[in-house]
């Protein structure tokens, strides 16, 4: 009996990756892997993207180029704009506008092409106090208006009706989350890209910045799950974990 598909918009980093991971474990999908180039300075999270396609054995991966969109976002946002300080706390600075509308959208219309039943991304509930399309009600918002979007092949039975899935609907932490993905990814796990700069050179490898909001909420969410933390960072230079993801 063939397994039912779900879309997975992954960054490379540890929420998208360990959310990914524990569907394809824990709940029996078929991964279909949905990466985006939208004029991120992380660009090194698309690399690890590629990486853990491979290591979860994803029936297809697709990382689609958006970057056009950088020209849009302006001088306002530091994920996108080299020139702005990225910030060690949260900041507005930090939010992408209606990214999650936009990665949701496109993931819906791959997961209705090809019948996969699930569009599924990692926000968790740490997510919900500072970005508004992490919460429920805008999941189950643009959930709704994208089958409302297809309603009428929907009922032809062209298409199948989308379940929209994410860590912060099911109620999960990320502490949580970092949980159930190393368990399943073990040591791979620090293959992973958290930092939101493009890293921070060392030799021949690129550390974590250490500094970043990313950079600290991936720290924090390693003590809290009691998870000894083998990234490299800059911050720490410890050198324990080499870089092998290609």
């Amino acid at each position: 009996m063939a397994k039912p598909g779900a879309v997975c918009i992954v960054s490379g980093g540890l929420d998208s990756i360990c959310y990914a991971a524990s569907l394809a474990a824990n709940d029996g999908y078929d991964l279909y892997l949905l990466t985006f180039v939208y004029g991120q300075r992380a660009k090194r999270e698309i690399q690890r993207a590629r990486y853990f396609a491979k290591v979860l054995k994803a029936k297809d991966h697709n990382v689609v180029d958006i970057s056009f969109m950088k020209s849009l976002y302006g001088k306002t946002n530091a994920l996108t704009d080299s020139r702005q300080k990225l910030s060690h706390d949260f900041s507005q600075s930090l939010v992408v506008p209606v990214r999650n509308a936009i990665f949701l959208t496109i993931g819906t219309a791959w997961a209705m092409s090809i019948n996969a039943k699930v569009v599924a991304y990692g926000a968790h509930t740490g997510d919900i106090l500072h970005y508004p399309d992490c919460r429920p009600a805008f999941v189950s918002a643009i959930n709704e208006a994208l089958n409302i979007a297809e309603s009428d092949a929907i009922i032809g039975g062209m298409r199948q009706e989308i379940t929209m899935l994410s860590p912060a609907v099911m109620g999960l932490d990320k502490p949580t989350l970092l949980k159930a993905g190393y368990k399943i990814l073990g040591e791979r796990i620090f293959q992973t890209w958290s930092c939101y700069s493009d890293g921070v050179r060392a030799g021949k490898r690129y550390l974590h910045c250490g500094r970043c909001e990313s950079c600290i909420n991936r720290k924090k969410a390693f003590t809290t799950a009691q998870i000894e933390d083998k990234t490299d960072y800059a911050t720490e230079s410890r050198g324990k974990h080499k870089d092998k993801a290609k």
